[in-house]
């Protein structure tokens, strides 16, 4: 089957967060399973676009309401990521660098979901399936079905996944007029709460809706940022499916990011190969645990309790660990991480950027990955360190609660704990301090979740079978 992925993100092109990671990777293991996967977002102004070939393979011109705007598809030549990737270019709205956190921002995702429309309209066959990942897509499948220009779209079947419920797009009724001309018989499709809700909208006129786990998909009944009500109602066809991960990025045996490469036959010579190496960087003794940090820093990772845990696990351990922050966020909670690196100097450190290569180096060479998360769809961040036999600290919910089984539980090789809170995540580092002198034990469980299998292989096929219901 033929599907078409429509996003804001995917890398390597535009990356904030694991919605790229996902995009990236899905299509190229449904590509391998023998189907055609395409993807397409916005052309921002990106190092990945301006280091690659392109050609254009479509020009057309779309309205919003007053305004008339000439958009322009291309496609990288060299199928670099391993299926077609396509990019809409419109002028004055998404010639960007930034993917997000512009006024305008309403006005550019709306703009990128007509023209990729208008575009699929010309298309001389139809895609078997449309994937529309979060909000950012979400009034695909309305348009396809309402929106008398696009009648021929009609038919096919669309697919919502949902990255992260907490963002919905939410636009003032006034902004109506922004869609092609519509059946306004329809309008309830577009409302929640006296508002069009773009994601909303995609729950309920998607013909299946997943999420990115089945424990996300639980909360979200409970929990959705105002859509309770909306996820209990259309439950029927929801339905929640693990991330995977791209085993040929995220291989400690092929990794160039990484100092020594290691397999589950050498780990433990390879990690303290790459442990080394970080501790030398950052001026850190080798000997003691090293727990690692990666991520955006802000309220949903709970990285706004980091600072107060590690500074009472120092007071109440003493200089008897490691602690390494990478990531960047919140202005607030960004100060007072880098504000603890000349309080425990040659015990801690914060690097507040985005740094792919150091990332990989942390996940080789920690023996701990806090993940004390709030809010967390799936994680990909556990399962990148499960590879590499980091052993993940992770608070139970969402995806954290279906990946990461505690080690005292049996069959367990992770750390876990209920509250995001100062007091559970200090509790766990302790259970983790010990636990990492009793070498012996902690080598056996890092085998046992580097055996583990996380790649997008099966997941992948789950998607299929997800497509093939509504075909």
């Amino acid at each position: 089957m033929e599907i078409l992925h429509i996003s804001a993100e995917c890398y390597p092109m535009a990356k904030v967060g694991g919605l790229a990671d996902v995009v990236g990777s899905l299509p190229k293991y449904q590509q391998n399973l023998g189907h055609i996967a395409k993807v397409v977002v916005p052309m921002y102004r990106t190092k990945f676009l301006y280091d690659n070939d392109w050609e254009v393979v479509h020009k057309g011109s779309i309205k919003m309401g007053a305004y008339s705007n000439e958009f322009t598809i291309i496609k990288e030549k060299l199928n670099k990521t391993g299926f077609d990737l396509y990019c809409v270019d419109i002028n004055g709205l998404l010639d960007r660098e930034k993917v997000y956190g512009y006024e305008d921002d309403t006005e550019r995702f709306t703009a990128f979901q007509i023209a990729v429309l208008e575009w699929l309209n010309q298309w001389n066959h139809k895609p078997d399936i449309v994937h529309v990942h979060d909000y950012h897509a979400g009034l695909i499948p309305f348009m396809m079905r309402n929106c008398f220009q696009f009648a021929s779209l009609s038919s096919i079947p669309t697919v919502l996944t949902i990255h992260n419920a907490q963002y919905q797009g939410w636009m003032s009724w006034d902004k109506g007029n922004y869609f092609p001309a519509w059946d306004t018989w329809k309008w309830g499709l577009l409302d929640w709460g006296n508002t069009i809700n773009p994601l909303a909208c995609a729950i309920k006129t998607a013909d299946k809706v997943n999420t990115v786990s089945p424990g996300y998909m639980e909360e979200l009944m409970h929990n959705a940022n105002g859509l309770e009500a909306l996820f209990r109602q259309e439950w029927a066809k929801c339905s929640g499916i693990i991330n995977g991960i791209d085993y040929m990025v995220w291989n400690p045996e092929t990794d160039s990011y990484i100092m020594d490469n290691f397999s589950i036959k050498d780990f433990k010579a390879g990690k303290q190969l790459n442990k080394k190496k970080l501790c030398d960087d950052f001026d850190m003794d080798i000997n003691l645990p090293l727990f690692i940090f990666i991520g955006r820093l802000v309220g949903e990772k709970s990285a706004d309790l980091l600072a107060p845990a590690i500074s009472r696990a120092f007071e109440e351990h003493g200089k008897i660990l490691n602690i390494l922050i990478l990531g960047s966020g919140e202005p607030s909670v960004e100060h007072a991480l880098y504000s603890l690196n000349n309080k425990w100097v040659g015990y801690y450190n914060t690097q507040i950027s985005y740094n792919e290569k150091l990332s990989h180096q942390m996940y080789a060479g920690a023996d701990f990955l806090l993940m004390p998360s709030r809010v967390e769809p799936c994680g990909l961040n556990q399962l990148y360190a499960m590879r590499y036999g980091t052993m993940p600290l992770v608070r139970k919910t969402g995806g954290l609660k279906d990946t990461v089984p505690d080690f005292g539980d049996e069959g367990g090789y992770g750390i876990t704990f209920i509250q995001a809170s100062v007091e559970d995540i200090t509790h766990a580092m302790q259970r983790a301090i010990t636990l990492y002198n009793n070498q012996k034990q902690l080598n056996k469980l890092r085998e046992t979740m580097m055996n583990v299998n996380n790649s997008w292989e099966q997941s992948a096929s789950k998607y299929i079978d997800l497509y093939s219901s509504i075909l």
